[in-house]
């Protein structure tokens, strides 16, 4: 049964996050921020993992922390409902086109944090959200969840487009990544026996 809640509270936001890996794609998503609302959606329902969030934040400053922590607090659920990594692939990937875009996402669900983010925006807004706030979120998802991840957007004029290819290639790594391997089933894809540290 890999799935997990976790509540993250800070002066600045209030978070509960609830996550089913093996789920089918369910979502119920309330941040207070429609855009982020649509991305959590997009995650869950490309990656097939049931996820419920719900996020009170400070809105009234802007939304950074909203969106920061709330990718924190998704990345934590999902490494503890990862639990210990045993026989997953550990490797995911995904080329998604959206209109004129084209994004690339590969990561690696090695307990070893790391971004890499190569995309830009043409525009600075959508709607009321920065879209240098979507680096936070995949900064704080990536640091809590324990992966290596890279995003590339190759191509793309539009800014909704690039985000949303960005979500959906990392939902459809994601799951590619967490699937169990059955012939390893009971192993860490690892020869240190251990996912975590050097190499």
């Amino acid at each position: 049964m890999r799935k997990a809640s976790v509540a993250r509270n800070t002066k600045e936001t209030e978070i509960q996050v609830e996550i089913d890996l093996d789920g089918t794609g369910t979502y119920d998503v309330s941040t207070g921020i429609g855009f982020l609302d649509h991305m959590l959606e997009q995650l869950s329902r490309h990656s097939l993992m049931d996820l419920t969030v719900r996020a009170k934040g400070d809105l009234h400053i802007d939304f950074h922390h909203t969106t920061e922590d709330s990718g924190y607090a998704v990345g934590e659920a999902f490494s503890q409902a990862l639990g210990d990594r045993k026989g997953i692939v550990r490797y995911g990937n995904a080329v998604i086109p959206m209109d004129e875009t084209l994004t690339r996402v590969a990561l690696d669900c090695s307990n070893r944090p790391y971004l890499v983010w190569k995309v830009d925006f043409p525009t600075p807004k959508l709607g009321d959200m920065d879209t240098e706030l979507f680096k936070e979120w995949f900064q704080a998802f990536a640091q809590s969840a324990g992966i290596t991840l890279h995003v590339e957007n190759v191509y793309g004029e539009n800014s909704h487009h690039i985000v949303e290819s960005c979500y959906k290639g990392l939902a459809r790594s994601l799951k590619m990544a967490i699937d169990i391997d059955p012939r390893q089933a009971n192993a860490v894809p690892s020869t240190k026996g251990v996912l975590g540290g050097s190499l």
